[in-house]
């Protein structure tokens, strides 16, 4: 099994997830954040009033997956969360090791 993480832009996670769920990849987990780093678009990204340093607003998406569907997953989340602009994101791809349904632990 495999873990994607996907740091994209806030206004990209409606068409991506529309996308991933279209797909049949209807689990997944979404996070909002905010960053810095030298990847940010200085027309759309300003100061946060929460943190004055921070700069970038981004989504997180995490999926795990079969390692056969992380070339797909990989396809609509660069596909649909592009502008070609600076600040687009990153995607980690990572072993997952186990995975345990918590109501089945015991």
């Amino acid at each position: 099994m495999k873990e994607i993480k996907a740091f994209i832009r806030t206004e990209k996670l409606n068409k991506v997830a529309e996308q991933l769920k279209k797909n049949k990849f209807c689990c997944f987990t979404v996070f909002e954040g905010e960053g810095v780093g030298n990847y940010a678009d200085p027309l759309t990204e300003y100061p946060s009033l929460k943190f004055p340093y921070l700069h970038t607003k981004v989504i997180k998406l995490e999926i795990v997956c079969s390692k056969e569907n992380v070339d797909s997953i990989l396809t609509i989340i660069k596909t649909f969360a592009h502008t070609g602009e600076s600040g687009d994101g990153i995607i980690y791809v990572m072993d997952v090791e186990q995975k345990i349904k918590i109501k089945h632990a015991l």
